[in-house]
């Protein structure tokens, strides 16, 4: 594909690269209408300059930069021929992940299907969100901790569909923590039924994206498909089920010990939350947060780990995330930095007294 190969140099030596587009892919599949594409490169590259001429790509600049967007091209050409279209999301995750220098190849991650319905394909879109995907399938119990938007919760619904239809599975329970962030239980009108579903109401969203909207209270009324509050698993042994904790950061230690002992034979178990937004009362300890720590050295059980990177959401909310992390660390020090002067002058007037 590539006729003239990038020297091997410094990456501040420039080099020039010729890249030869296969005549059955248009340019425009490669580089969007009116090159939109092309000039997402060229603002991920500042310093390359890339023309495009007839069925030729020549990219020019630090060949280091230059290496980077020839693997570009062809990890795009790769999701072209296997009958993907390419759009900016692509190119700049894939640019991300050529620059983190993993092993995994983005055209691999990015063409990974988990479901299609109803005309969408659902598929991971980041290097984590394809490692959690994998752990899934590999492991029986799989904690997705990371902030909001980086999928935890909406990549185990659709690998929970998945294994239901592909019979692995005989049940879907999808479960979450009724505490609340602001009103209470008590004043929501309703039955007790009206009163929890606003907090199952995100699980219910995520279903009715992977399964005909009509088919779910056949499923629901079969016990296919349940969908309720954690307190209803006390007492249970859930065989041949996927088992969805999500909000796990709102459970206590004592209810996180209750649902993982529900686990029965030929279930798998997925437990998602983000141990930033802990809702419980002051003093109660989250069991997403000590649960690591608990089942150091157990095998068959996974702890994936997503972050800012993995945000699929909002461009805005991977900066907002990262913005949190940055206050939170600094209010950590100056906690730190406020307990050691209260330890000094308690033991300067300790030293005063004696």
């Amino acid at each position: 594909m590539t006729d003239v190969p990038a020297t091997q140099a410094t990456p501040e030596t420039s080099s020039q690269t010729r890249i030869v587009v296969p005549p059955d892919v248009s340019m425009v599949q490669l580089l969007g209408p009116t090159d939109q594409l092309l000039r997402t490169i060229e603002r991920a590259f500042p310093r390359l300059f890339v023309f495009a001429r007839g069925n030729e790509l020549t990219i020019d600049g630090p060949a280091e930069d230059a290496a980077i967007v020839e693997t570009l091209v062809g990890e795009l050409l790769t999701m072209i021929d296997a009958g993907h279209a390419v759009n900016r999301d692509n190119v700049e995750r894939s640019i991300a992940m050529l620059r983190s220098k993993n092993a995994q190849r983005p055209a691999d991650v990015l063409t990974t299907n988990i479901i299609s319905s109803r005309g969408r394909t659902i598929r991971p879109k980041t290097l984590g969100q394809k490692e959690y995907v994998d752990a899934i399938d590999k492991n029986t119990i799989v904690f997705g901790i990371g902030p909001a938007g980086t999928g935890k919760t909406y990549l185990a619904m659709a690998k929970a569909v998945a294994a239901l239809q592909s019979k692995q599975v005989n049940r879907i329970i999808l479960t979450r923590p009724a505490v609340e962030a602001g009103e209470r239980l008590g004043f929501l009108p309703g039955t007790l039924n009206d009163k929890i579903d606003p907090y199952l109401r995100p699980l219910y969203d995520a279903l009715h994206d992977m399964i005909d909207p009509d088919s779910i209270p056949k499923l629901m009324a079969a016990g296919t498909i349940e969908v309720a509050p954690l307190a209803y698993m006390r007492g249970r042994t859930l065989n041949d089920s996927f088992i969805i904790l999500d909000e796990a950061q709102n459970t206590s230690s004592e209810q996180m010990r209750m649902f993982l002992t529900r686990l029965g034979f030929g279930s798998k178990i997925v437990v998602t939350g983000d141990v930033t937004q802990v809702d419980l009362p002051g003093g109660t300890t989250s069991g997403l947060r000590v649960i690591e720590d608990v089942l150091t050295g157990v095998g068959d059980v996974h702890f994936a780990h997503l972050s800012s990177g993995d945000v699929v959401r909002h461009r805005l909310v991977s900066d907002i995330v990262d913005a949190y992390g940055r206050y939170d660390a600094a209010a950590e020090r100056r906690k730190a930095q406020a307990k050691k002067r209260r330890e000094a002058r308690a033991n300067d007037e300790q030293g005063e007294r004696e």
